[in-house]
């Protein structure tokens, strides 16, 4: 009988950590989407309603929050708080501070919700973003407010962001649903003061027999023609080149001075560069840097 008694708990035991698992399907469905932008990474998670015939815009409410178990005309309202998704309220996050549509917004983790009107929606950041729904919203814990035109667009049955539009530093996200989509730009800031800041830490702190950090910080100075930092990117890559004479740090030098019309010395560096590119083991690939050098000396 006692053996039973246990074989029956530890059946209920084992029963009930199976169930704890079930995921229950959510007829909005949850989405997370992730950007990054420069050194910053701006994330999105919401759930997405279908419309499925119902009508979604054009009635007005006086009840600016949601009341539970309340039927409104449509499902958002105009001048009611709405958790621009489904379930609970969506969340956006930025890991650097931006400028939303040109205002400022630190960077952290907010509950999104709008404030939908015909001519102009209020998007609201705020900083309770755990929350069900706009149920709950109050307006005292707003870290922003933006004011935004709503925009005519294609059908589109499930709700969805966008990111578009995007360039080294700004761009925008748009929410669409049905026959509305709108959108709204950031700016995550000065990414190239940033990462130059990054790259002297990372300089200051190496280990002396350590080349790496030189020749990635002058990389990037090249890459991005950072032309009043090149001198700094020059001594940057000769304690490099002290250390250990490679193709890349060499063909990075003869570039750098080329760019500052320096065509003699980036011969002269870029031969060398050749030299010890084909030298290494295994060889370097070094002909697309040749052609480029053929060019400088019918420049020289």
């Amino acid at each position: 009988m006692k053996k039973l008694y246990l074989l029956i708990i530890a059946t209920f035991v084992l029963s009930t950590g199976v169930f704890a698992q079930v995921v229950i399907p959510r007829e909005s469905q949850k989405q997370e989407i992730t950007q990054t932008v420069g050194d910053a990474r701006i994330s999105i998670i919401y759930h997405r309603p279908n419309s499925k015939g119902r009508k979604i815009w054009g009635c007005t409410s006086t009840d600016v929050v949601p009341k539970g178990g309340v039927t409104y005309p449509c499902l958002v309202p105009y001048g009611q708080v709405w958790r621009t998704g489904a379930n609970e309220n969506t969340i956006i996050e930025f890991t650097r501070d931006v400028m939303i549509n040109g205002q400022t917004l630190a960077a952290g983790k907010y509950g999104f919700h709008a404030i939908p009107n015909k001519k102009e929606w209020i998007l609201i950041f705020s900083k309770a973003n755990d929350q069900w729904g706009s149920f709950t919203y109050d307006e005292k814990k707003d870290a922003l407010r933006v004011k935004v035109k709503p925009m005519k667009a294609a059908n589109q049955e499930t709700l969805s962001y966008e990111f578009q539009n995007m360039s080294a530093t700004t761009g925008q996200i748009v929410l669409r649903w049905e026959k509305i989509a709108v959108p709204f730009s950031f700016d995550v800031g000065d990414v190239r003061g940033r990462t130059l800041t990054a790259i002297r830490d990372a300089i200051k702190n190496r280990k002396p027999t350590e080349f790496a950090p030189l020749n990635q910080g002058a990389n990037f100075v090249f890459s991005q023609k950072l032309k009043e930092n090149y001198d700094e990117a020059l001594g940057w890559l000769e304690e490099s080149i002290k250390i250990r004479e490679t193709f890349g740090n060499l063909q990075t030098k003869a570039r750098i001075l080329a760019e500052q019309g320096k065509y003699a010395e980036a011969i002269s560096v870029g031969e060398k560069a050749v030299t010890v590119g084909k030298a290494a083991t295994p060889p370097a690939n070094t002909t697309a840097f040749e052609t480029v050098l053929a060019e400088w000396k019918n420049k020289k």
